[in-house]
């Protein structure tokens, strides 16, 4: 099958979710943009590439489709992920990856907007955040729940809220509640319990932890240095003795010289020896590798309250020969025979929703919209990850290169686009001088110059 006739049926395959027939061209015209090789790819320029001859046409129809329209974007993704995962090899084992990704903004107006930190500028400035689960493989990964982070601002502003169209049903929930939402979903979807991976913003909370182990979900999240474990060979104290009346005591105990420690002060007290160097990829220009020690430990709690037992888990700790500490540390709920490497490799497997971020936001415009409704954010981002969809599944068929598989499709895109008219220029290009061939042209004579000055 070649290219046209594949996105054709990708596209009839989408199409089928969007509840009428007038939204087809919407969606393909929208991908198509997404698609092209602009440098703003918001509704306007999307449309004057598209059909340059009915530029304000199209965009009214391109808005439309994306902002107005009410077909879901949960149900676009779902379709998204129907054509895209089974070209994934999952023979190595699949991950859901938790992340969330930030857009810089200027005002107040677009919805969720607010200063909050932003990891595209490296700090806290006013910006929209997105949560997200992405499901992977050692091959690709791809985007299969997307979620505006509303702040507590907004939350608690009903007004505000009803003029940018946030659903009543959407309360404030926590970027961890968010995803764990996202993950509950995919499970009573009939999604298989793959091993979670998060960063240190949602794995140093022990309740995020606990809430995948409910859910049957084995994890590999980062943590700061300062959580508290039991280490190797040391325990809580037991539960006080049953006095004989009442429920039997289950809270474990500590005493002023039985104490865990921080996870920072564990990977200090180690040896040089404990410290192995694994590389777990090959990186653009050379094989990624560091100095890694695994140990099996027990998650302290917070100290106060009913503390259980907590289970032993994998404590996996980065520690580059030059650093005078740490670079980062996971707990892991793995299996205990898990070997080293395959505990460095899944840790480092973040790289591949890194690199989704990467691909959507530079050249498929995920960041471009510029509207400020619920429904248009979650619209464009959807249709954003079903661009980046066929590119995945076009590579993953091709098994070629993924930015060449993605530069291909964008010509392609190109070609199967009306040609542009001579002369013409993008919306908002600055005008060219117009030469006429009737004027005459002389010089002026003497009497006619000016005196110099």
């Amino acid at each position: 099958m070649d290219m046209g006739a594949r996105f054709d049926g990708y596209m009839a395959h989408l199409a089928a979710g969007l509840g009428h027939a007038d939204r087809v061209a919407g969606l393909k015209d929208y991908c198509s943009g997404l698609m092209l090789p602009l440098s703003r790819k918001s509704v306007e320029p999307m449309a004057a590439r598209i059909d340059p001859l009915h530029a304000s046409a199209r965009h009214q129809a391109l808005h439309h489709f994306v902002a107005k329209a009410q077909w879901s974007d949960g149900e676009m993704l779902r379709r998204v992920a129907q054509w895209v995962v089974p070209h994934m090899d999952f023979s190595g084992g699949g991950y859901w990856l938790v992340d969330d990704t930030g857009f810089p903004k200027k005002g107040k107006h677009s919805v969720g907007v607010a200063r909050q930190w932003c990891g595209m500028l490296g700090k806290q400035d006013n910006c929209q955040v997105a949560v997200s689960v992405s499901l992977a493989c050692e091959q690709a990964s791809l985007p299969v729940k997307w979620q505006l982070y509303l702040p507590e601002s907004w939350s608690e502003d009903p007004e505000r809220c009803a003029k940018a169209g946030v659903p009543e049903d959407v309360c404030f929930a926590t970027k961890g509640d968010i995803a764990l939402q996202q993950l509950q979903a995919l499970l009573d979807e009939g999604a298989p319990p793959y091993c979670v991976v998060a960063d240190a913003a949602y794995g140093t909370e022990a309740e995020f932890r606990q809430r995948l182990t409910d859910m049957g979900l084995p994890y590999m999240v980062g943590v700061t240095s300062s959580v508290k474990v039991w280490p190797p060979g040391m325990e809580p104290l037991p539960p006080k003795p049953w006095s004989g009346r009442g429920p039997h005591p289950f809270a474990t105990r500590r005493s002023p010289d039985h104490q865990p420690v921080s996870v920072g002060e564990l990977a200090q007290s180690l040896p040089p020896e404990a410290f192995n160097t694994i590389t777990w990829r090959q990186g653009t220009n050379e094989p990624l590798t560091g100095r890694f020690a695994a140990l099996r430990v027990r998650h302290a709690g917070s100290g106060t309250g009913k503390q259980r037992l907590h289970p032993q888990q994998w404590l996996l700790i980065e520690w580059p020969q030059e650093k005078d500490e740490p670079r980062k540390c996971w707990l892991s709920t793995l299996q205990e025979h898990t070997p080293l490497a395959e505990l460095v490799r899944v840790a480092h497997m973040r790289w591949r929703i890194e690199r989704d971020y990467q691909d959507l936001k530079q050249d498929l415009g995920l960041g471009h919209y510029e509207g400020r409704g619920w429904r248009g954010f979650h619209h464009h981002a959807s249709l954003a990850i079903a661009a980046y969809g066929f590119l995945v599944a076009q590579r993953l068929v091709e098994e070629g290169n993924a930015r060449d598989a993605a530069a291909g499709e964008k010509n392609f895109i190109e070609r199967r686009l009306p040609a542009l008219p001579e002369g013409w220029l993008p919306r908002g290009s600055r005008a060219c001088t117009a030469p006429h061939a009737d004027l005459d042209h002389y010089a002026a004579t003497a009497a006619q110059q000016l005196p110099a000055r």
